[in-house]
């Protein structure tokens, strides 16, 4: 709940200014539940994606209070198509209201934007403060697809993601990729409070294990 903080803030302060000025309208959601699972699913959690608790704000507990006080989508649409193109306006840190990492900067881009801010508008907080089920495997592949993946390309994962290194390339060690999966750094969020020890044990041994086989 705390980590919602932020992105209500933006809708109090979006709210004063009518729709948060660039009127944005349309977008694909089928495409956009696809690039959300591919993009954002590893941060966010989103029940209507299935999505499990990350270090990014939770988007069911974001919108549910401004959905239920009347807010209409396309307002919901502004205010999440916003976020995505003016990242890292927020604190940083373990404190109440500041998030674990800011998003990155050009996650998506332009109709990719727009598409997924439409998904996320037609489905935040519509059931309330639904809650999606966290990852309780411990396999490290399925762990892997399920926050990782999004991000970074992994061969055996099947995965495709860009905004980390490419791990077939990088080959870290299992210390090195156990070390970056606890405590983050270059972008990448900590998950050592969202994933237990034997998670993290897990996913950096299959990482360690497949990467560039």
């Amino acid at each position: 709940m705390v980590r919602a903080l932020p992105l209500l803030g933006a809708v109090v302060v979006l709210a004063g200014c009518g729709t948060g000025g660039v009127e944005t309208a349309g977008g694909d959601q089928d495409r956009g539940r696809q690039l959300f699972s591919q993009k954002c699913a590893g941060c966010h959690e989103l029940a209507a994606a299935g999505s499990p608790a990350g270090p990014g704000p939770n988007l069911d507990y974001a919108f549910a209070q401004a959905r239920s006080e009347g807010y209409k989508e396309t307002a919901i649409l502004n205010i999440v198509h916003e976020q995505i193109k003016y990242p890292g306006q927020f604190a940083t840190g373990n404190k109440p209201g500041e998030l674990l990492v800011n998003m990155p900067a050009n996650l998506v881009r332009g109709e990719d934007a727009v598409d997924v801010a439409a998904f996320v508008a037609a489905n935040a907080g519509k059931n309330g403060f639904a809650e999606a089920a966290k990852v309780t495997s411990t396999d490290g592949k399925t762990i892997f697809k399920a926050k990782c993946g999004g991000c970074h390309t992994l061969a055996d994962a099947g995965t495709k993601g860009t905004q980390g290194p490419n791990l077939d390339l990088l080959k870290p060690s299992f210390a090195a990729a156990k070390r970056q999966v606890e405590n983050g750094g270059g972008g990448m969020p900590p998950f050592k409070d969202t994933l237990t020890d034997a998670q993290i044990t897990a996913v950096a041994r299959y990482v360690s294990s497949v990467a560039g086989k």
